[in-house]
């Protein structure tokens, strides 16, 4: 058993699903987070458990051929990547093994075709960024926080991010700054600025800046819209979020657009998308293009079909398929949501889609209990996964098709592994897309097919 704060020589063997460097020493399992398998390094024990210990990175001592130098200034600090350090095709390498591991090993299934990872790209290829806001040596900041803290790191410059997002971090902070407008302390819950949030419309060139506030009412408010104005004049829109409450939950429910329309607007696959600053889009569009554009032809559509979109969001999937479907209906518990999904469907002249307000769970129960047939059932779930109650019902409806979306391998493979019991369904292929390049998370879509017996 190692001791707090020992010094250990480890060689890592492989790297987890958390992204985190893996090997053993005397035949003991030690984590150590930012190596790639085949490094050689030095680690100061941090904290230590039964079976296995974990440590934090003191020196390389033989580098990886898989190892690269990391392009962020700030990465050894930033909690916001966890993969800059390997080869972007090792990083690839890495997801679709995170994948492969969960289905075999959580999913219990063999021999599954498991494609290599789609990509758009590793750099600028988020259209969000949400930066908290602090005080360090009496200078306003913003940037992110440090892994599992709220403590900012700094920075200007996110190669993550898309370039306008930079630029508007850069000139929205010089300018409170300026005007001494004070920003939030999480401790004492006081001050006014919390966040800066901007969004992109990659293929629009539209941008939105929300600056999240503890009040609407402070000093230098009209200046620092009218500065942010003339600093950015190509904004598209900017909003005041309102968020009073002492959490850690960025965003209040209440906006105040100060400027344009409180919306900016994207375009995929030649349909349009109006995203407010609530609004779920997927911060990674071009990725987004590639996994959207594979759902659907697992759906395998000729025109005839009945689809389900469970957990639809603003309707990206739903307007998707739509194109290709006879009717698409979308479900969706977020009231907000679903009213962006109807406004989107206005927006594109689509008239094949309807959309319902409510638990997916709760609305594919009723389905199921009403005998309502359709063709295909898609399933975009958030990281926990399907309701247990949800994948029932997929089963009562029976489509022949279940195109299932996940960013979450772990809970992917629960869910599927339930869907193939008493041999209803069968996995035909799973097709992994890199939506999140330089951190260890995988957006996986699977192709489902209805057994005939």
């Amino acid at each position: 058993m190692f001791k707090k704060g020992e010094i250990i020589t480890v060689t890592i063997e492989d790297v987890t699903s958390e992204g985190e460097g893996v090997g053993k020493v005397h035949g003991f399992t030690v984590f150590v987070p930012k190596t790639v398998k085949g490094d050689v390094v030095k680690g100061k024990i941090i904290s230590t458990k039964k079976t296995y210990a974990r440590a934090l990175l003191q020196e390389i001592i033989t580098p990886s051929e898989k190892r690269v130098k990391p392009k962020c200034l700030v990465y050894e600090e930033c909690g916001g990547c966890n993969l800059q350090h390997a080869d972007y095709g090792h990083q690839l390498e890495i997801k679709r093994k995170i994948v492969e591991d969960a289905i075999s090993r959580i999913g219990g299934f063999q021999g599954i075709s498991i494609k290599p990872l789609l990509t758009a790209g590793d750099e600028n290829y988020r259209n969000k960024m949400q930066a908290p806001v602090g005080l360090i040596d009496g200078k306003v900041v913003a940037g992110f926080y440090k892994p599992k803290s709220h403590e900012i790191v700094p920075t200007d410059y996110c190669i993550i991010q898309h370039e306008k997002s930079n630029e508007i971090l850069r000139e929205v902070i010089e300018i409170v700054n300026d005007l001494a407008i004070q920003p939030y302390n999480e401790t004492k819950g006081v001050g006014i600025i919390r966040h800066i949030m901007s969004r992109v419309g990659i293929n629009t060139g539209q941008t939105m800046v929300v600056i999240v506030v503890t009040k609407m009412d402070f000093p230098q408010k009209d200046l620092l819209v009218e500065r942010i104005k003339k600093a950015l004049p190509n904004l598209t829109t900017l909003v005041f979020n309102i968020n009073e409450e002492k959490t850690n939950v960025i965003l209040g429910n209440e906006n105040v657009v100060s400027f344009g329309l409180g919306y900016i607007e994207e375009i995929a696959q030649g349909i349009k998308f109006r995203i407010s600053p609530l609004s779920f889009f997927q911060v990674n569009p071009r990725g987004m293009e590639l996994l959207y554009k594979k759902a659907v032809e697992y759906a395998g559509l000729t025109g005839r079909e009945r689809v389900i979109d469970a957990y639809c969001g603003i309707g990206s999937i739903t307007l998707f398929m739509a194109k290709k479907a006879k009717e698409v209906l979308g479900i969706e518990v977020v009231p907000q949501a679903v009213k962006d999904a109807v406004e989107n469907a206005k927006l594109n002249n689509i008239v094949n889609v309807s959309f319902i307000e409510g638990k997916a769970e709760d609305v594919m129960v009723k389905l199921a209990n009403q005998g309502e047939h359709y063709d295909v059932v898609v399933v975009d779930p958030p990281r926990k996964g399907c309701d247990q109650s949800l994948l029932a019902a997929i089963k009562r409806i029976a489509p022949q098709r279940v195109v299932y979306v996940s960013c979450n391998p772990a809970t992917l493979a629960r869910d599927l592994k339930i869907l193939c019991e008493e041999g209803l369904y069968q996995i035909k292929e799973i097709q992994p897309v890199d939506m999140f390049p330089n951190t260890s998370h995988v957006e996986c879509v699977t192709l489902m097919s209805k057994v005939e017996k």
